[in-house]
């Protein structure tokens, strides 16, 4: 099984004291651990094994059912996101048309796996199932920026705009 690559942690010490403010508010909460996990990935944007671990120590869960939590929600992310998130439609409508292709080329071009982030920060690749755009197949978008009709020769273009 292949490690995904990520950029390093940074998290900060604002971040720090307010991912602890929020657990001494939480702490001794029934059914506290999911809300103190939404509200550490809203501080950090992703909830790194750091993250798990300070929520682990201050509110006394262990990292494996932590880690069980953030692993089963989809909501959760291991990774951090990139400055420019790409998001790939894989569904079907897309899939017929050459999205596989056109993931592939993207994972090659930025030099990463689906679910990673570029070590500088810039880019995070990720598969998705349909956004809805069937008409516009293969789809991908970049933030909030939806491209359709695409083909693997298009990949160059896209990631130019955003250089």
């Amino acid at each position: 099984m292949a490690t995904k690559k990520s950029v390093p942690f940074n998290g900060t010490e604002e971040q720090k004291a307010k991912l602890l403010a929020v657990i001494a508010e939480q702490k001794g909460e029934k059914g506290a651990l999911m809300p103190v996990l939404q509200k550490a990935q809203e501080i950090y944007g992703y909830l790194p094994i750091e993250v798990q671990k300070i929520i682990s120590d201050e509110m006394g869960v262990p990292m494996e059912k932590i880690y069980g939590v953030v692993t089963f929600y989809a909501q959760f992310s291991l990774y951090p996101k990139g400055k420019y998130n790409i998001s790939v439609c894989l569904g079907t409508a897309c899939y017929v048309k050459g999205s596989g292709d056109i993931y592939n080329k993207l994972q090659e071009v930025l030099g990463i796996a689906g679910g990673e982030c570029t070590a500088d920060g810039k880019f995070s690749l990720e598969a998705c199932r349909c956004i809805g755009a069937c008409g516009l197949a293969p789809v991908l978008t970049v933030n909030e920026d939806v491209y359709g009709r695409l083909t693997v020769d298009d990949v160059a273009d896209i990631l130019a705009k955003y250089e």
